[in-house]
């Protein structure tokens, strides 16, 4: 599905995979869905490459892997996130001995004090051209305002720009069985410091990618990503139906 030979140097050593994690079926069903929507991600950014895309964005980066997977070096990567999260993640490269590529640039944006327009204009983003981004992982921790104003920001690029990202669905529209693995998982982050602050309905979230200014919209739930990612597997893994999330995928 995602092949991936960067992420276990890049943790180092001290990561170790907890084995009673691996069979409980909810951790292993959000690993899969984590690599489904990265796979997804990278295939709309193959897409948006074919037809003369130069510029990809990574919004909310962490510790994503792309740009040293990446063989396409006339691809311009910006990874965008705080400038303590950078500061780590280049930390574990250096301790990794991974290479930075020549067109990766770091996008460290303080959101107290800059936009993301003006954080990636300072980084060299071509503003006047369109760019691909990709933003993972992040919108459901999102205040609305904040959500609406960087669909506002890639909107303002010229088309063909598009976005990827995932979405939280909204819990009153979850089965019982989706709704408890929802309360379990919500109280986990919610320990941890980052509690879910937004929810969609897919309509929800299409009303308000239209009046962001895309005219293009997809959204794409788990039988979708089973079709696509999931069909030939030996071992039967498969994300449930209903899921709690879905993808979207939108082009100016």
């Amino acid at each position: 599905m995602l092949s991936d030979p960067i992420a276990v140097r890049l943790l180092g050593s001290d990561f170790v995979l907890d084995p009673a994690g691996e069979s409980q079926s909810v951790a292993r069903v959000f690993r899969a869905f984590m690599a489904a929507r990265s796979r997804f991600a990278e295939d709309e950014l193959a897409t948006a490459v074919e037809k003369g895309t130069g510029q990809y964005v990574v919004l909310g980066a962490g510790l994503d892997t792309f740009a040293y997977r990446n063989s396409n070096r006339e691809l311009r990567v910006f990874e965008v996130d705080l400038p303590a999260t950078q500061q780590w993640k280049r930390a574990l490269l250096t301790k990794a001995g991974i290479e930075v590529p020549p067109n990766l640039t770091f996008v460290p944006v303080d959101f107290e004090h800059q936009t993301l327009a003006e954080g990636l204009e300072e980084a060299g983003l071509e503003m006047q051209s369109p760019a691909f981004f990709s933003w993972l992982g992040v919108v459901p921790y999102l205040s609305l305002e904040a959500f609406r104003s960087t669909l506002k920001t890639i909107a303002g690029f010229p088309s063909p720009t598009a976005v990827t990202f995932d979405f939280a669905i909204s819990p009153e529209l979850l089965g019982p069985r989706a709704r408890r693995v929802f309360e379990a998982l919500a109280s986990r982050v919610a320990a941890a410091g980052e509690p879910f602050r937004l929810f969609f309905s897919p309509e929800g979230a299409e009303v308000e990618l239209k009046g962001a200014g895309f005219s293009h919209v997809e959204l794409i739930g788990a039988d979708d990503l089973n079709r696509r990612y999931f069909s030939d597997r030996s071992d039967g893994l498969a994300l449930p139906s209903p899921g709690l999330g879905m993808l979207a995928s939108a082009r100016v």
